[in-house]
């Protein structure tokens, strides 16, 4: 089996966010987007129900924190979840308080996605 350049991009980046995240004994981390067109769209709100989800949960293996625009205005708010499990990250896109609630059920707690809440899965990189 020959292995491709951007397959070893991939593995590359997959161990580096891994490891990234278990050097921390982090688990889970929540990216919540808040650029100006997020916090206009109600990004604010949404960290806030994450941080309520977090708390209500007493966990300590999540970390959430806040990125800038992903560049989709029309589909914010939008957080990110990355996880050490062997997924890729999962943008998550037009969020609400109950989407949320269900995102960190089933995504940050039981390790399912919600595929329909999702925009997709991977990574952004340049080169």
């Amino acid at each position: 089996m020959k292995i491709k350049p951007e397959d070893l991009d991939k593995i590359a980046e997959k161990t580096r966010s891994e490891a990234r995240l278990r050097e921390d004994g982090i688990r889970v981390r929540i990216n919540v987007h808040m650029g100006t067109c997020g916090i206009a769209s109600g990004a604010k709100d949404i960290l806030k129900n994450f941080l309520d989800e977090i708390d209500e949960h007493e966990a300590k293996d999540v970390q959430l924190t806040t990125t800038g625009c992903a560049g989709l205005c029309s589909s914010e708010p939008m957080a990110t979840i990355e996880t050490v499990h062997d997924r890729a990250p999962v943008k998550y896109i037009n969020l609400t308080e109950s989407k949320v609630r269900r995102i960190y059920e089933d995504h940050v707690m039981g390790g399912k996605p919600v595929v329909k809440y999702a925009l997709g899965m991977g990574s952004e990189r340049l080169g």
